[in-house]
């Protein structure tokens, strides 16, 4: 479908619009760009600029001449942007260490430009962003300024390529918190605009490297000194600074009014290119908007007109949305959310090509982005974050270290910077061992980038904080303390892997719709804002959260379960429920799209966004079973926007569980997979399945003959449940959880918030009970000659621990809540594990619980729960034959 243009964009015909591939991280394919070419041409764009991080002879060793081989690549990707009358813009960023003055390094540049011009290119970039604004002894000598220099070179280069229509120049203060002092009083930028040839066009990213507005008149400042009207290189949807976000939502923050002052606008999207439909389309979209329409003194009907827009839509987010109901808008004025609505109706088909791919998935990301160095005089904006009602703030000279990846920079996420302090981040934005940041929060929130960010100063937990998300190896982890090891158990459930033959798209309740692909968006929207959906859900746990008092017992106030606030309180909950079961329904639509491709880009961000919000759902129900948080959120009040990681790491960030961020680290699968695991609470329904599940697990464990066992406890069926689970549901139930896949129970927790209190009442309520139910168990176990089994011995001995044994103080004072959790193997999700045991830890921690024990860990077990963060307590007690585990949150 090709985009109506306006007459004021037919008649400005250089109007630079299109692409530029520039981040680090995996390359698109061959393929993916000729796709491209022809999207461009179909939606009235002109535009592509080659400049991938990974072709390492465009920057790290761009003197290298191309050998046969990457030749014939990209005379094949030139002669595409050919066919469908794409501009190629061959970009070379020779900034880290050129010298400028060297007339050897000339012949080089000019002959590396040649190479490519004989491959069909005419259009040409010199890129010299993020280097250090140094020069050798022998450019001081030639050159008065750095900005000189780089204009000396350019200008040379410029010429002897014969003055190419489209040749563009990136400088290295390319959006305003990187011009010293400012934009108007930069020296560099004044050179650059006063000596700079006046055919290269200037790339600008606006005031920030990832810039949440660019007004016109920063536009018109900027203009003035560069004598020249500037391109914007635009990375509001750049992604290669965060591993956990992918933007989808539509291009905004760019008034139409800006289209009459600027020479173009290229885009620098998500890494994963099936994923930019929406953030390239609504760019196309924008660019088209009439110029008569641009203007501040024309937008009075227009701004009341889109103000009836966002009113109608606002509507319609609330009430659901009406795909046979139009918007309407005067002809060619844009709006973000009505440009959005049309994208996803041209994404859709999108799903439906046939697509193949195989392999396990991976994220196009790196996670180590090669090293710059700068000098003490270095200048830099201080980079992000992730919500809607962040304003962006100064940053003063020299805050922060300039990153080394173009615009949307991976480095920006690697260093913090707190006042003159600098302090050592990972890739994912966490503080390294041993680093402290002592900035406020809401004094970084004011300046902050969405690739920035500020970890709680908790102390514990700093190891956890030091991982990557991608870099967790779940594959070999032992999902159980038990194997459970059933007679021909297929390695998967049947059903659960996506395989290629397996498409139900004709299927009405398996074809994904423009509703679900504007669920898709709104929960992964942009860096500084969530999408309308994805703010409900954040807004209505959050209250659900607050208000859990309103469900919590008050034998004071019997009549108050019927109060309209309590009311209230179970409707905004099934709403949430209903808002999980649509996530839900989203993701096992997605994994039936014939276009496979798209799946392995989009499958893992779905996954953990779909397990984050069941997690929530899963801790709302227990809110509404368990009558409440009976102590209240001990933390969680953080502005979301002052973190990394999206709206998956807002939500996260709610539940009272700041201490435990490991648990929140997880590895999505390597093969598509559809099954979904449910976490909720405990019902006692659920018994029969728990009990069945501990007996299984149990014969599995101690690998004998399934027959055999049968015929043991033939006529003691309930015995494992009563002893594994049996005191933790009835004197604890409102700690315990289960986890089931569509058929069944397939893992549970049980914990107790007081271990002390627990053993108290097993002793006094439930040993008896035990006692009456299993008289020989307990009154035979004592002679060699008794009948018991010798398979059954030492579960007697278990069940006579529980009247004898004491729990160590020394225990207690730091782990005073006892835990148990077994999952079965067939859970082939390794993250259901560290979910199920966020559940419990959440519910302990809202009842005031600091910290849990594993109580009798054996052999078997030692490794599932060192894998879940607990650690082995050696000095609690002077028992042998006993082994704790803990952790504290």
């Amino acid at each position: 479908m090709q985009l109506e243009e306006s007459s004021d964009a037919k008649k400005d015909a250089s109007f630079i619009c299109g692409v530029v591939e520039g981040f680090y991280g995996r390359p698109w394919t061959l393929d993916q760009r000729k796709d491209l070419f022809v999207k461009l041409q179909e939606w009235g764009m002109n535009s592509y600029l080659y400049a991938p991080k990974d072709d390492y002879k465009h920057r790290a060793y761009w003197r290298e001449l191309y050998s046969v081989e990457e030749a014939e690549h990209l005379t094949l990707l030139i002669t595409a942007a050919k066919e469908c009358n794409i501009t190629f813009i061959y970009a070379l960023s020779p900034g880290l260490d050129i010298t400028y003055s060297s007339s050897k390094e000339m012949v080089i540049l000019k002959r590396k430009l040649d190479q490519v011009a004989q491959f069909g290119c005419t259009a040409f970039a010199l890129l010299f962003d993020d280097i250090e604004a140094e020069m050798t002894e022998s450019d001081k000598e030639a050159f008065q300024s750095f900005a000189q220099a780089q204009v000396s070179v350019t200008n040379e280069v410029y010429e002897h390529l014969n003055q190419p229509k489209d040749f563009l120049f990136c400088p290295t203060q390319y959006c305003a918190s990187r011009a010293v002092p400012d934009v108007p009083n930069s020296e560099y930028l004044n050179t650059v605009g006063s000596k700079l040839a006046p055919g290269i066009d200037v790339m600008w990213t606006g005031p920030k490297v990832i810039s949440r507005l660019i007004t016109p008149a920063s536009i018109d400042e900027l203009t003035e000194v560069l004598r020249r009207k500037p391109v914007i290189w635009d990375n509001l949807h750049a992604n290669d600074y965060d591993q956990k976000r992918i933007f989808l939502g539509p291009y905004t923050g760019r008034p139409s009014a800006l289209l009459a002052k600027l020479k173009g606008v290229l885009t620098n999207p998500n890494c994963e290119y099936g994923a930019n439909f929406v953030a390239i389309h609504t760019v196309a979209q924008w660019s088209k908007c009439s110029i008569e329409h641009a203007h501040d003194e024309n937008q009075s009907s227009d701004a009341v007109s889109a103000v009836s827009a966002d009113i109608k839509l606002e509507q319609e987010s609330r009430n659901g949305r009406s795909d046979d109901e139009d918007v309407s808008l005067p002809m060619l004025v844009y709006h973000s959310r009505l440009a959005l609505k049309k994208s996803l109706q041209l994404w859709l088909p999108e799903f439906k090509r046939t697509k193949s791919m195989w392999g396990p998935i991976s994220k196009p990301h790196v996670n180590n982005v090669p090293p710059v160095t700068f000098n003490a005089t270095g200048q830099s904006g201080v980079p992000c974050c992730s919500s809607g009602s962040l304003e962006e703030g100064g940053t003063s000279p020299g805050s922060a270290p300039m990153p080394t990846a173009d615009h949307s920079s991976a480095e920006d996420a690697n260093e913090l910077a707190s006042d003159a302090t600098l302090t050592p981040c990972l890739v994912d934005g966490t503080e390294s061992a041993g680093s402290s940041s002592m900035v406020s929060l809401d004094r970084v929130a004011e300046c902050l980038e969405p690739m920035e960010t500020v970890e709680s100063t908790s102390s514990a937990s700093s190891q956890a904080k030091n991982l990557d998300v991608e870099d967790v190896d779940d594959h070999d982890v032992k999902e159980s303390p038990v194997k459970e090891e059933m007679p021909s158990a297929p390695e998967h459930e049947e059903g659960d892997i996506v395989m290629e033959s397996e498409r139900k798209e004709e299927e009405e309740d398996y074809q994904l719709s423009v509703d679900d692909l504007c669920l898709l968006c709104d929960l992964f929207y942009l860096p500084f804002e969530h999408g309308p959906q994805g703010m409900q859900l954040l807004q209505e746990f959050n209250w659900l959260k607050l208000n859990a008092h309103l469900v919590a017992s008050n034998p004071f106030q019997p009549t108050a379960a019927s109060s309209p606030e309590v009311k209230e309180w179970h409707e905004r909950a099934q709403k949430f429920d209903a808002m999980s079961h649509a996530l839900n329904k989203l993701f096992t639509r997605l994994t039936y799209i014939n276009n496979r491709e798209l799946l392995y880009e989009l499958y893992p961000y779905v996954w953990d966004m779909r397990g984050v919000v069941a997690l929530l759902n899963s801790y709302v129900k227990w809110l509404s079973f368990n009558q409440g948080s009976k102590q209240g959120f001990l933390s969680g009040e953080q502005e979301p926007w002052v973190f990394r990681g999206g709206l998956a790491a807002d939500l996260q960030r709610l539940l009272p569980l700041e201490s435990v961020n490991d648990l929140f680290l997880y590895k999505s699968p390597e093969t598509p997979t559809r099954q979904v695991y449910t976490i909720r609470p405990y019902l006692a329904s659920d018994e029969r399945n728990v009990y069945q599940l501990c007996h299984r697990l149990h014969i599995a464990r101690t690998g004998a003959n399934f027959c055999d066992m049968e015929k043991i406890f033939h006529s003691y069926p309930n015995l494992l449940g009563d002893i594994h689970f049996g005191a933790f549901v009835t004197l604890s139930p409102e700690f315990c959880f289960v986890v089931e896949d569509d058929n069944s129970v397939v893992g549970f927790v049980a914990a107790a918030a007081n271990a002390k209190d627990l053993q108290r009442q097993i002793r006094v309520a439930w040993v008896p009970e035990m006692q009456t139910k299993y008289p020989e168990l307990f009154h035979g176990h004592s002679t060699e000659k008794s009948n018991i089994p010798e398979a059954l011995k030492d579960l007697a001995t278990k069940l006579q621990r529980l009247h004898t044994n004491d729990l160590p103080d020394a225990l207690l004072t730091y782990h005073p809540s006892q835990l148990k959790m077994w999952l079965s193997d067939t859970v082939i999700d390794h993250s259901v594990s560290k979910r199920l045991l966020t559940c419990a830890v959440a519910a302990l921690r809202a009842h005031g619980s600091s910290g849990c024990h594993v109580y009798d860990v054996d052999v078997c077990s030692m490794e599932f729960y060192s894998r879940l963060g607990f650690v082995e307590l050696k000095n609690v007690t002077h028992d042998q034959d006993v082994m704790y585990f803990g952790r504290i949150f």
